[in-house]
């Protein structure tokens, strides 16, 4: 077997991980807020944490896909219109994981966690 077959089944592995990735994630953050919902009834944090998970694992699938690619590209068709058309799918990916995480968390990947002034120790 020829290193760019090899290369190309790790592309394609890689790619399932990251479809596996979304459809498993958006199942499983169905699940939790229809328990959610069964449990406690309707609420804003239900739909808060449903988007949340369902965001992390479109995260998670985004990052595979682009990895999948990444290896694609170098290591089977090293061509300029090749790493051309990667490098507008990474800004496309990037710009799409950027926005979710926004949308997640309330900030850009790059800002710090917010943080809590430490405890007063007063006796």
């Amino acid at each position: 077997m020829e290193f760019q077959e090899v290369m190309e089944g790790f592309g394609k592995a890689v790619d399932a991980a990251g479809v596996v990735a979304i459809v498993i994630g958006a199942a499983v953050a169905t699940l939790l807020a229809a328990m959610a919902l069964l449990r406690r009834g309707a609420g804003n944090d239900v739909y808060e944490q449903y988007r949340r998970r369902l965001g992390r694992s479109i995260l998670l699938g985004l990052e595979l896909l682009v990895a999948a690619d990444i290896i694609r590209t170098v290591a089977v068709t090293p061509t300029f219109e090749s790493v051309g058309v990667l490098a507008l799918i990474v800004l496309i990916r990037t710009f799409l994981s950027f926005s979710l995480e926004l949308e997640i968390t309330g900030r850009w990947p790059w800002q710090k966690q917010p943080t809590t002034p430490p405890a007063l120790n007063t006796p």
